[in-house]
């Protein structure tokens, strides 16, 4: 593991302050940032997946934004083999990567190593699927896999799942770790967290969110596609055509949605006990840097 290559993943909530704090990192230890986040890989999601801008970015590369057109299948093995590409070019440069996002299975799909099926997935499978409602999901797959940990109501896990093992992927993943890598942990006490949410919603709505989400609806991205990213662009569509009656109860709604997926983002990462959580009330940077100096010099 000493001889790896180095890298640092910055992972955490929705609305934790991640992305700025890996872009001031990167530009303290003349690094590269790698985005870790499912949605922010479509062209066209900006608002609503809290992609950068260039000027948030501050001259820092950034690499796997705006990589497939929506309604594109993009798979976490796509985002691994493009997330393996990126990292060797940037090691390559001499730089030091920093893996960015909340997504944890992206994440995790390049700090652990996992050993991905490349198999395409079947689409007539998959629109099967979605037909059926979240507990017959589960019952097909506790039938094939009796041990299964999945949480019963996570409705795209639990159909994922069902899709690797059509495919005939065993559903458990080998992790073979291509990198020595340092996870620093960015969340908020939940109060905090939450006031965070609203007022990021609120800007958002601000900057033109509903305008982004008609543009997307308008140039044919499939509302189903809309449904299946969930959160900002769940509801903002269903609002936009019809399916909430008010602005006032959409918000209320997506509001709430995002505090839950934050919370599932939470449990997700707190399995892992080699993340390093930084305490975001005192200098948080700091204490990255702290940690990236003592990682750095580890031989």
């Amino acid at each position: 593991m000493a001889d790896l290559p180095r890298l640092v993943a910055v992972a955490g909530t929705n609305a934790s302050g991640k992305s700025g704090l890996g872009v001031e990192l990167a530009l303290r230890y003349e690094g590269e940032v790698i985005s870790a986040d499912s949605r922010q890989v479509y062209r066209g999601l900006n608002l609503g997946s809290g992609k950068m801008t260039l000027a948030e970015m501050r001259g820092v590369p950034h690499h796997l934004l705006d990589v497939c057109d929506p309604g594109e299948f993009f798979t976490m093995a796509d985002f691994q083999r493009l997330a393996y590409t990126a990292l060797d070019g940037v090691l390559a440069r001499g730089k030091l990567p920093f893996l960015v996002g909340g997504t944890g299975l992206y994440v995790d799909a390049v700090t652990k190593g996992y050993a991905l099926s490349a198999v395409k997935p079947d689409l007539a499978y998959r629109e099967e699927l979605e037909t059926l409602a979240t507990p017959e999901l589960y019952r097909r797959l506790t039938a094939l896999l009796p041990d299964t940990d999945i949480d019963p109501s996570n409705r795209n896990r639990v159909m994922r799942v069902l899709e690797k093992l059509h495919d005939g992927d065993a559903g458990h993943s080998v992790a073979c770790p291509r990198y020595r890598v340092l996870s620093l942990g960015v969340t908020w006490p939940r109060e905090q967290l939450c006031r965070r949410i609203d007022e990021r919603l609120e800007r958002r709505m601000k900057d033109g969110l509903p305008g982004e989400v008609r543009g997307l609806l308008d140039a044919g991205v499939s509302p189903l596609f809309l449904r299946r990213l969930g959160l900002e662009y769940r509801y903002v569509s269903a609002w936009l055509l019809g399916e909430i009656p008010t602005e006032a109860e959409m918000l209320e709604t997506l509001a709430r949605e995002i505090k839950r997926f934050a919370k599932r983002q939470m449990t997700w990462f707190k399995r892992d006990p080699n993340i390093l959580w930084l305490n975001m009330a005192d200098d948080p940077a700091k204490q990255a840097c702290a940690a990236i100096d003592r990682f750095l010099a580890d031989k």
